[in-house]
């Protein structure tokens, strides 16, 4: 398994949200980090997802 960061920010860019989720694959992550931003509410903020890697998962500005 690998270890994703997931962070949500608000306009001015102060963080509202750092959290770290274990997957199997980016599709598995992506899933999870969606579910994350749905349980929080935080679907339209400005977010991202990012693989051990450093790639993008998941990104919404």
């Amino acid at each position: 398994m690998k270890t994703y960061f997931l962070t949500v920010f608000e306009q001015d860019g102060t963080n509202i949200l750092d959290d770290t989720f274990e997957a199997d694959t980016d599709d598995q992550a992506k899933k999870i980090g969606q579910a994350k931003l749905a349980e929080h509410g935080y679907e339209d903020q400005t977010h991202r997802c990012v693989a051990p890697e450093g790639h993008l998962v998941l990104f919404h500005r």
